[in-house]
């Protein structure tokens, strides 16, 4: 188990075993990545990550193995050779296959004919030795089979069975799907005008190991709707003539082959072909799922780990034409200070008298506008403002994504936050938390609501949802966690924390007032040593008495740096951010047998840089001056801001209230093979329009420019 893995993620067996005894010992992901790299090599998450996702598919093979192994032991069928076979399956598939013959089947055709006394022809039918079999048909006639025709269907009908569970006819199927199969879809006749969205695929083929994830999933989704007839298939005469190699031991000249044959067409087309199909299918759909899971995964890391404004004091607008704007104002921890609704579009003058007052009063250092409806149009309006306001023209105006802000608002999240405001104050509220911090208010909105991915309500639920936690656990621990302002659902992603723990923190936080320590987290009711160890590295306390205690020095180390400190004739307030004279140290003096050289080094870079913010800085950004689709012409070049990345390229925001595809042959001068490779979400591009269809509401768009 433990050497399969290690040889299919090139790792050695001992960085397995290691991390597999620190994963069953409670140690999270993020905690073996940072705190215990000299025990794992210094493997990064994405390759424990892999190791856990591996071991955990190995466990349910094993799981699966003892119960086949129990249920045909039951039946008294266990051989040597088939346990032997079973012990050395690597696949749940060779399981299944094995277990095939054995399984308490339901009521089938073979069965009903194996019940009617014909097994003892079906057997001399397949040994292929008879030329007439007249005296064999009539010996099987009996009260539930009285005819001959119904005697030779029965006998077929077991032997169809045979070559179902023979693992080498399922083998050989197999091999020509894997080489041959296609793809086909075709358009149902009374869908054609309600599936005009995927009239790509009204009569489409092609190698189902060469279909993109993307356009296996746009298939199924159509498929799922009912829009088109979907199949994997292969050349049928090929994989008869497969089956008839392997089964047929005579040339035609005797009864029993012929009847044979019959049999083999019947099994291909009635149990092997369905089967097999099905096993693909599902294979695809896998494939092309983790691929749309590793895209999603991808876009929202970056999401996660967008620029934040940080603390300070926002004016928040939701932009609406007829409801007017929902605007808010936050402190700089996020709390509600106030909320009103202006009409700037509607009645310009009052509108921005009370902007100017609430600018004023409140001190605001920060104007975020929801991209939604109205938004352009409001937000050119309040810079007009700013630029001649000397006072307030400092004042940085951002552009911030509505994705999911509504699901936020009408969660139980944003009802336990505010419980007296409606959900138009509280998506306001969301918008300007964003600007402040998006990763703070995005971990509080399910990431399928984010609009990020591709096709992710097609792909496996469970499997996404794992993954895409996964991914905001690493993020929320990369950028570590203020203690004493953090929510409830910022904190559940901690590692070792959760939900329950998370609550605990924030309770013995509401009784108790701020943490003074990291230590005083042990007092938290239920959070244990291990919690503790596996939380306290990624919990910064801002004004905590011992300042490591805001950094992400774990404090099973701190002890290291109390020594730096004493070599050096320094106090630990002084030792951080000397530079110079932290290069003085020599990190060997340092390690022990608990303290690798690796943690060394990278407590001495922590404290170089203590609590860096691996989120790069916020810029402001302005759109071009185009407002609608119908304002946009081929050879237009604009400003624009990616908002998702997929397989086949990346959908641009240019400020006409719907995005435009680069695709992935548009976005550089030579040959692009991953998207990611040459932007990422948020970045800020030009692009040139190239086509415009207003009907379907698409914009074509490059970005080679030149």
């Amino acid at each position: 188990m433990h050497q399969d893995i290690a040889l299919s993620l090139a790792v050695s067996i001992q960085q397995v075993l290691t991390v597999v005894e620190l994963l069953e010992d409670g140690a999270t992901i993020p905690f073996i990545a940072r705190y215990r790299k000299e025990v794992t090599g210094s493997l990064n998450e994405v390759k424990i990550e892999s190791i856990k996702h591996l071991y955990n598919q190995s466990l349910e093979i094993k799981k699966r193995r003892s119960y086949v192994l129990k249920k045909i032991e039951e039946q008294h069928q266990l051989s040597a050779s088939l346990k032997s076979s079973l012990l050395s399956a690597k696949t749940l598939q060779e399981v299944e296959d094995l277990y095939l013959p054995f399984k308490q089947a339901r009521k089938t055709r073979a069965k009903s004919a194996i019940d009617g006394g014909l097994e003892p022809l079906a057997k001399a039918l397949y040994t292929q030795n008879e030329r007439k079999i007249s005296e064999i048909i009539n010996k099987s006639l009996n009260s539930k089979v009285t005819t001959n025709p119904d005697a030779l269907s029965g006998a077929r009908d077991i032997i169809a069975e045979w070559i179902n569970e023979d693992i080498r006819c399922r083998d050989k199927i197999r091999n020509l799907f894997r080489n041959q199969a296609n793809l086909e879809s075709k358009v149902k006749k009374s869908k054609i005008k309600e599936a005009i969205k995927y009239k790509d695929y009204y009569d489409f083929t092609q190698k189902l190991s060469k279909v993109p994830s993307h356009r296996f999933l746009a298939i199924k989704r159509a498929q799922e709707a009912g829009h088109l007839n979907v199949k994997i298939t292969v050349n049928q005469t090929q994989a008869i003539k497969l089956i008839e190699q392997i089964v047929i031991k005579q040339n035609g000249s005797y009864q029993s082959v012929q009847e044979v044959k019959t049999a083999i067409n019947d099994a291909y087309k009635r149990l092997l072909l369905p089967s097999i199909e099905k096993e693909f299918d599902h294979q695809a759909k896998e494939k092309a799922d983790k691929e749309a899971i590793a895209i999603f995964r991808l876009n929202l890391k970056q999401l996660l780990l967008s620029p934040p404004l940080g603390q300070k004091r926002i004016l928040a607008v939701d932009p609406g034409l007829r409801t007017g704007c929902k605007t808010v104002v936050l402190n700089e921890f996020g709390d509600l200070l106030y909320d009103t609704v202006i009409y700037p579009l509607k009645n310009e003058e009052k509108s921005l008298t009370i902007l100017k007052t609430l600018l004023h009063k409140h001190s605001i250092e920060g104007i975020a506008m929801g991209n939604g409806t109205g938004g352009r149009e409001t937000a050119q309006l309040i810079k007009g403002f700013l630029k001649t306001e000397s006072t307030l023209h400092h004042i940085p105006l951002h552009m911030v994504s509505e994705q999911g802000a509504s699901v936020y608002s009408a969660s139980e999240t944003a009802r336990e936050e505010f419980p007296a405001q409606d959900i138009t104050v509280r998506g306001a509220v969301s918008i300007g938390r964003r600007l402040k911090d998006p990763l703070a208010e995005l971990v509080k909105i399910d990431p399928r609501s984010i609009g990020v991915g591709q096709y992710q309500h097609e792909v496996n639920k469970k499997a996404l949802k794992e993954s895409l936690d996964q991914v905001v656990m690493s993020c929320v621990n990369q950028v570590g966690v203020e203690l004493n302002t953090a929510s409830k659902h910022l904190l559940s992603y901690v590692a070792g924390l959760g939900p329950a723990l998370a609550q605990n923190v924030v309770d013995y936080r509401s009784k108790n007032g701020a943490f003074k320590s990291r230590n005083q987290l042990k007092k938290v009711p239920r959070l244990g040593e291990k919690a503790f160890e596996q939380a306290a590295g990624f919990l910064r306390i801002n004004e905590a008495k011992n300042p490591l205690d805001n950094l992400a020095v774990h404090p099973e180390s701190y002890h290291v740096v109390k020594q730096m400190a004493q070599d050096l004739q320094m106090t630990i307030p002084q030792l951080i951010s000397t530079k110079n004279k932290l290069q003085l140290l020599d990190p060997s003096k340092y390690v022990n047998q608990k303290i690798g050289l690796l943690t060394v080094k990278d407590i001495i870079k922590e404290l170089e840089k203590p609590t860096r913010d691996p989120r790069s800085k916020l810029e402001e950004f302005e759109f071009s001056h185009v407002h609608h689709i119908k304002d946009l012409s081929p050879g237009m070049v604009l400003n624009g801001v990616i908002t998702n990345i997929t397989a086949f390229g990346c959908f641009v925001d240019v400020g006409v209230h719907q995005d435009g595809l680069v695709h992935v042959s548009q976005m550089a001068n030579k040959f692009v093979k991953d998207p990611n490779e040459v932007v990422s979400l948020n970045e800020k591009v030009q692009v040139k329009i190239t086509d415009i269809d207003l009907i379907r509401k698409r914009i074509g768009l490059t970005m080679k420019i030149n």
